[in-house]
Protein backbone atom coordinates (compact mmCIF):
# COMPACT_ATOMS: atom_id res chain seq x y z
CA UNK A 1 0.00 0.00 0.00
CA UNK A 2 1.42 3.45 -0.97
CA UNK A 3 2.01 5.84 2.11
CA UNK A 4 -0.62 8.14 0.56
CA UNK A 5 -3.45 5.17 0.73
CA UNK A 6 -1.81 4.52 4.30
CA UNK A 7 -2.41 8.23 5.46
CA UNK A 8 -6.43 7.84 4.27
CA UNK A 9 -7.31 4.61 4.30
CA UNK A 10 -9.25 6.00 7.55
CA UNK A 11 -11.34 8.02 6.13
CA UNK A 12 -13.23 5.98 4.49
CA UNK A 13 -13.84 2.95 6.97
CA UNK A 14 -18.02 3.32 7.96
CA UNK A 15 -20.74 4.79 5.67
CA UNK A 16 -21.46 8.26 6.38
CA UNK A 17 -24.26 9.00 8.74
CA UNK A 18 -25.79 5.12 8.75
CA UNK A 19 -27.03 6.27 11.91
CA UNK A 20 -29.08 9.46 11.24
CA UNK A 21 -26.37 11.55 12.33
CA UNK A 22 -23.90 14.23 10.83
CA UNK A 23 -20.32 12.28 10.84
CA UNK A 24 -17.96 15.16 11.38
CA UNK A 25 -14.23 14.31 10.92
CA UNK A 26 -11.16 16.46 12.17
CA UNK A 27 -8.12 16.01 10.23
CA UNK A 28 -4.80 17.50 12.37
CA UNK A 29 -2.36 17.87 10.14
CA UNK A 30 1.07 17.83 10.82
CA UNK A 31 3.21 15.76 9.43
CA UNK A 32 1.83 16.29 5.14
CA UNK A 33 0.26 19.67 4.03
CA UNK A 34 -3.53 20.04 3.05
CA UNK A 35 -2.03 19.96 -0.73
CA UNK A 36 -1.25 15.92 -0.09
CA UNK A 37 -4.07 15.25 2.38
CA UNK A 38 -6.91 16.69 0.39
CA UNK A 39 -6.84 15.25 -2.76
CA UNK A 40 -6.28 11.70 -1.37
CA UNK A 41 -9.71 12.07 0.91
CA UNK A 42 -11.75 13.54 -1.56
CA UNK A 43 -10.21 10.48 -4.52
CA UNK A 44 -11.93 8.18 -1.59
CA UNK A 45 -15.06 9.85 -1.70
CA UNK A 46 -15.94 9.72 -5.40
CA UNK A 47 -14.56 6.19 -5.15
CA UNK A 48 -17.24 5.57 -2.77
CA UNK A 49 -19.97 7.09 -5.40
CA UNK A 50 -20.32 10.19 -3.30
CA UNK A 51 -20.13 13.69 -4.57
CA UNK A 52 -18.30 16.46 -2.68
CA UNK A 53 -18.21 20.21 -1.54
CA UNK A 54 -14.98 21.68 -0.60
CA UNK A 55 -15.01 24.89 0.97
CA UNK A 56 -11.69 27.82 1.44
CA UNK A 57 -11.81 31.06 2.44
CA UNK A 58 -9.72 32.83 0.01
CA UNK A 59 -10.15 33.12 -3.84
CA UNK A 60 -6.86 32.95 -4.50
CA UNK A 61 -7.39 29.06 -2.37
CA UNK A 62 -9.98 28.37 -4.17
CA UNK A 63 -8.01 28.52 -7.70
CA UNK A 64 -4.23 27.28 -6.00
CA UNK A 65 -6.81 23.60 -5.29
CA UNK A 66 -8.42 24.02 -8.71
CA UNK A 67 -5.30 23.70 -10.34
CA UNK A 68 -4.43 21.01 -7.60
CA UNK A 69 -6.80 19.06 -8.49
CA UNK A 70 -5.98 18.97 -11.76
CA UNK A 71 -2.48 18.11 -11.14
CA UNK A 72 -2.05 16.35 -7.91
CA UNK A 73 -1.19 12.69 -9.29
CA UNK A 74 0.82 12.08 -13.00
CA UNK A 75 -1.36 9.36 -13.91
CA UNK A 76 -5.18 10.87 -12.79
CA UNK A 77 -6.75 14.10 -12.14
CA UNK A 78 -9.82 14.91 -9.91
CA UNK A 79 -13.33 16.11 -11.68
CA UNK A 80 -14.42 19.23 -10.41
CA UNK A 81 -15.30 22.67 -10.88
CA UNK A 82 -15.66 26.39 -9.04
CA UNK A 83 -18.77 26.68 -7.88
CA UNK A 84 -19.17 30.17 -10.26
CA UNK A 85 -18.41 27.61 -13.13
CA UNK A 86 -21.89 26.53 -15.17
CA UNK A 87 -20.94 22.77 -15.03
CA UNK A 88 -20.36 23.02 -11.72
CA UNK A 89 -24.02 21.04 -10.73
CA UNK A 90 -22.71 18.00 -12.73
CA UNK A 91 -19.39 17.69 -11.51
CA UNK A 92 -18.49 15.33 -8.76
CA UNK A 93 -16.67 17.86 -6.93
CA UNK A 94 -17.19 21.44 -6.55
CA UNK A 95 -14.94 24.30 -5.21
CA UNK A 96 -16.45 26.86 -2.98
CA UNK A 97 -15.94 30.47 -0.91
CA UNK A 98 -19.92 30.35 -0.23
CA UNK A 99 -20.77 28.83 3.27
CA UNK A 100 -23.84 26.60 2.31
CA UNK A 101 -23.49 26.60 -1.28
CA UNK A 102 -24.05 22.53 -2.39
CA UNK A 103 -24.89 23.45 -6.33
CA UNK A 104 -24.01 19.15 -7.45
CA UNK A 105 -26.23 17.96 -4.21
CA UNK A 106 -23.05 16.92 -2.52
CA UNK A 107 -23.40 14.51 0.60
CA UNK A 108 -19.73 15.34 1.84
CA UNK A 109 -18.30 18.76 2.52
CA UNK A 110 -14.83 19.30 3.16
CA UNK A 111 -13.60 22.75 5.38
CA UNK A 112 -10.51 24.15 4.70
CA UNK A 113 -8.35 26.80 5.66
CA UNK A 114 -10.65 28.44 8.80
CA UNK A 115 -13.55 27.48 6.78
CA UNK A 116 -16.51 26.46 9.01
CA UNK A 117 -20.17 25.20 9.26
CA UNK A 118 -22.47 27.46 10.14
CA UNK A 119 -24.77 24.60 10.70
CA UNK A 120 -24.55 20.77 11.28
CA UNK A 121 -27.30 19.93 8.66
CA UNK A 122 -27.72 18.87 5.14
CA UNK A 123 -25.03 16.50 4.74
CA UNK A 124 -24.15 12.77 5.79
CA UNK A 125 -20.11 13.89 6.33
CA UNK A 126 -18.23 16.98 7.09
CA UNK A 127 -14.72 16.91 7.39
CA UNK A 128 -12.99 19.26 8.59
CA UNK A 129 -9.02 19.80 7.76
CA UNK A 130 -6.66 22.22 10.28
CA UNK A 131 -2.92 22.88 10.48
CA UNK A 132 -1.50 21.53 13.37
CA UNK A 133 1.31 23.87 13.49
CA UNK A 134 -1.26 26.85 13.40
CA UNK A 135 -2.31 27.61 16.65
CA UNK A 136 -5.07 30.11 15.55
CA UNK A 137 -6.01 27.10 13.52
CA UNK A 138 -6.14 24.31 16.26
CA UNK A 139 -7.92 26.43 18.67
CA UNK A 140 -10.67 27.53 16.02
CA UNK A 141 -10.82 23.43 15.17
CA UNK A 142 -11.57 23.13 19.17
CA UNK A 143 -14.20 25.74 19.32
CA UNK A 144 -15.67 23.69 15.61
CA UNK A 145 -15.47 20.30 17.60
CA UNK A 146 -17.16 21.67 20.64
CA UNK A 147 -20.45 23.22 18.07
CA UNK A 148 -20.34 19.75 16.62
CA UNK A 149 -20.43 18.07 19.64
CA UNK A 150 -23.73 20.22 21.20
CA UNK A 151 -25.38 19.57 17.46
CA UNK A 152 -25.47 15.62 18.55
CA UNK A 153 -23.14 15.38 15.58
CA UNK A 154 -20.88 11.69 15.56
CA UNK A 155 -17.28 13.00 16.20
CA UNK A 156 -13.70 11.60 15.28
CA UNK A 157 -11.04 13.09 15.76
CA UNK A 158 -7.61 12.10 13.62
CA UNK A 159 -4.10 12.82 13.83
CA UNK A 160 -1.10 12.30 12.16
CA UNK A 161 1.64 10.11 13.70
CA UNK A 162 5.19 10.47 12.95
CA UNK A 163 5.23 8.01 10.21
CA UNK A 164 2.00 10.56 8.08
CA UNK A 165 -0.64 7.69 8.84
CA UNK A 166 -3.68 8.75 10.83
CA UNK A 167 -4.30 7.68 14.18
CA UNK A 168 -7.94 7.80 15.54
CA UNK A 169 -7.57 9.83 18.94
CA UNK A 170 -10.97 10.25 19.76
Amino acid sequence: MRQSDQTTAVAVQTDAGADGLTEVLFYHLEQQPLERVLPVLAEKTLERGLRAVIQVTSEERLAALDQLLWTYRDESFLPHAPASDTRAPTQPIVLTLQAEENPNGASVRFYCDGAAPEAFEGYARLVYLFNGHDPDAVSHARTRWKAAKAAGCALTYWQQNAQGRWEKKA
